[in-house]
């Protein structure tokens, strides 16, 4: 490798970013796929790499809100677009383009956080990324009932065109999206990218439906599929949104009843009702997966976004090798209503956790004790740790319905 050189793109650059990344994530670029891309090109936040002349490496963010505990939607680096040309890989490449990423984000005073989704988990702990949301890939068969007693209201859910569907749509995810953690922000591009639905996204299923109910929506594919003793469709949920109990209730009812088909496959939070819905809990197979992974850019900037579930005082030592900055103690103390302020101290530490760690548990998930069991934070004072765990938990699992 000759000397790597990383630059920022430019609008001249888009067809050399799209056809480096796409063959790196073993597609084709199709017709269209270039539109598709438009939504998702910011090419002032987009770093390029060169061998010489060639481009073997890109890494881009997306601008873009999320929401973090009891907070909102707050500013976070969404980063994407990660790739490495075959042939150039496992030769520093990609530490190159993190450390520019990260270090310019720092420079900047950019985003305090930043996120991202992980083509192979074990590629980002070395930069920082801690693993703080996972989610359930459910698989349901048809016709699974509920428990006795369940509300599934009066009003009918109704399968609309995409065109009528999208204004209750988009209304119903900027009324849900600010109190779930791990909800992005969307704006137009953001919805024309993630619904985007030519024939070769589809794999052979249907084109994207879209039904509504007052509280909320679903969107999802069918695929026909026919075996010995009948249909054995299947339906593939992109996303349910529902803004009441009554709504999810109705939603999923919607789904389990749906004719022709054998099986309902979605993607739901680990504390999705549906678990709770339905009268055997056993019919709900579930595989659990990891979602977003966080770092903290700049810890100090990024502990004070989100609230907090209890009172604290406490002293954290924290290792940060990639961004050191962030290394040293670090007191963080929080008041009665869940706000934090973060400051430099001297103190001695109450506690030894690495940043990867510390990110891990910055949407509420991931539990400080789960981390210590595991020997990845260590109590320096006694009695400390619960406290610490305690403050950091949510009142709701994280989960971000969206790849990026």
């Amino acid at each position: 490798m000759s000397e790597l050189t990383i630059r920022t793109a430019t609008e001249a650059d888009f067809h050399d970013a799209l056809s480096l990344f796409l063959p790196v994530f073993l597609q084709e670029i199709e017709d269209k796929d270039d539109e598709w891309y438009r939504n998702e090109w910011e090419p002032d936040r987009l770093l390029l790499a060169h061998d010489g002349d060639e481009l073997i490496a890109t890494a881009a963010i997306l601008t873009r809100q999320m929401t973090l505990p009891d907070a909102g939607l707050r500013p976070f680096a969404a980063v994407t677009t990660v790739a490495v040309k075959t042939g150039h890989r496992r030769r520093g490449a990609l530490t190159k383009m993190m450390h520019a990423q990260l270090h310019g984000l720092h420079e900047q005073g950019r985003e305090p956080v930043a996120a991202l989704w992980a083509s192979e988990a074990g590629i980002y702990g070395r930069f920082g990324y801690g693993m703080a949301s996972q989610f359930l890939r459910a698989h349901i068969p048809k016709g699974v009932p509920f428990r006795s007693g369940t509300d599934v209201g009066k009003d009918r859910v109704r399968l609309v065109s995409r065109e009528e569907a999208m204004p209750s749509v988009t209304a119903l995810y900027d009324r849900v999206a600010p109190q779930r953690t791990g909800w992005l922000s969307r704006d137009e591009r953001a919805w024309a990218e993630y619904l985007w639905d030519t024939p070769h996204w589809r794999e052979g299923a249907s084109p994207l439906k879209f039904a509504v109910h007052p509280d909320g929506y679903v969107i999802y594919r069918t695929k026909r599929k026919w075996g010995e003793r009948g249909p054995e469709g299947e339906l593939n949920v992109l996303e349910l949104v529902a803004a009441t109990p009554v709504g999810a209730a109705a939603l999923w009812r919607f789904l389990l009843d749906f004719d022709l088909v054998g099986e309902i496959e979605a993607p739901i939070p680990l504390d999705d009702p549906l678990i709770n819905l339905v009268l055997d809990p056993r019919q709900v197979v579930r595989k659990q997966r990891d979602a977003l992974w966080v770092r903290l850019v700049d810890v100090d900037r990024a502990l004070v976004e989100r609230r907090y579930s209890a009172p604290l005082d406490t002293v954290f030592e924290l290792t940060d090798v990639f961004c050191p900055w962030n290394q040293g103690r670090w007191r963080m103390v929080v008041d009665s209503s869940g706000t934090a302020t973060v400051e430099r101290t001297d103190t001695d530490p109450d506690l030894l956790v690495d940043t990867t760690d510390l990110a891990a548990a910055y949407l509420g998930g991931v539990r400080l004790t789960d981390l210590a069991a595991a020997g990845r934070v260590r109590e320096l004072t006694p009695g400390t740790l619960i406290p610490a765990s305690r403050a950091f938990l949510g009142d709701q699992h994280p989960f971000c319905p969206q790849v990026f």
